[in-house]
């Protein structure tokens, strides 16, 4: 089976649309046509459900896709690992991280790491940790921060640090002089959260299911300083990392009564390639972590 035809279905599963997959991959629409015709050729099965305005996977389209995007990843692995090989590729890190760890734990350690490491490129992504997930599987990524509960099977862990999740409300809340607060009192409150695929909002789920509460979400934003502003203007509570706390001033930490503790890791593909630029950043990442 032909690679080039491969990276052409991709596209064209991505895009949905004949013309914009033509252009990304910078060849003329009727060419495009002509090859994924002769792929369904070869294979004797229909790909793709034709209209005028965009096209859509058949079932079997759907298979092959998943097939088509590990054959066309592997390929990706060992060019790289033969440019490593050849000593022709500076390096490079692509990694997922989620906001609250984005923000307040990990910039000391990139700029640690590329003082020590200058020619080495660090892609930095953020993220809930559901999509990390999936964008590390897919290729999209080399490495990624996540919880490590529900971890895919095809993915490779190591322990990065252990956490503390604590209520966080305004110096002005009733809450502010509590030691402690009880999970029917955190969510009996407003509160704001992140969307649904954060680590956050996880959580705060996780704990309802367990307990048969229902969360009163007023306000659900990914964005971090929005949260951390909603919280400090009295509008609403959240449950963040304490290490956020340690940072911002005028917010007031109050663990809970059952302690919430959680376990983050660094994560890769088993069957990807790691790069040396990426083993390189895992032990740095390790160092600091036991520090």
């Amino acid at each position: 089976m032909d690679t080039r035809l491969l990276t052409y279905f991709t596209k064209l599963a991505e895009t949905k649309n004949f013309t914009r997959a033509a252009e990304q991959l910078h060849i003329a629409q009727p060419a495009l046509s002509v090859a994924i015709k002769k792929l369904e050729q070869q294979l004797d099965l229909t790909l793709f459900y034709r209209n005028e305005r965009k096209v859509t996977l058949t079932q079997e389209g759907e298979v092959l896709l998943i097939h088509a995007k590990q054959i066309l990843q592997k390929i990706a692995d060992a060019t790289l690992a033969m440019k490593e090989l050849r000593g022709l590729e500076k390096g490079e890190v692509r990694l997922g991280v989620p906001s609250m760890l984005g923000s307040y734990f990990f910039p000391q350690i990139l700029m640690g790491f590329k003082s020590h490491y200058p020619n080495l490129k660090l892609t930095i992504v953020e993220a809930g940790t559901q999509s990390i997930r999936q964008m590390l599987l897919d290729g999209e990524l080399d490495l990624g921060v996540i919880i490590n509960r529900k971890v895919p099977s095809s993915l490779q862990i190591e322990h990065l640090l252990r956490s503390q999740m604590v209520a966080v409300v305004s110096e002005q809340h009733n809450f502010a002089a509590k030691k402690s607060l009880s999970f029917e009192d955190f969510f009996g409150q407003e509160l704001v959260a992140f969307k649904p695929g954060y680590f956050h909002r996880e959580m705060l789920d996780h704990v309802c299911e367990q307990h048969n509460l229902t969360p009163n979400i007023s306000f659900e934003t990914n964005l971090l300083p929005m949260i951390l502003q909603i919280v400090r203007h009295d509008f609403a509570i959240t449950a963040l990392l304490e290490l956020v706390t340690e940072h911002e001033p005028h917010l007031i930490p109050i663990p809970f009564t059952k302690p919430i503790q959680l376990d983050l890791a660094m994560a890769w593909r088993k069957q990807g390639y790691l790069s040396l630029a990426d083993r390189t950043f895992i032990e740095y990442v390790k160092q600091q972590c036991q520090q």
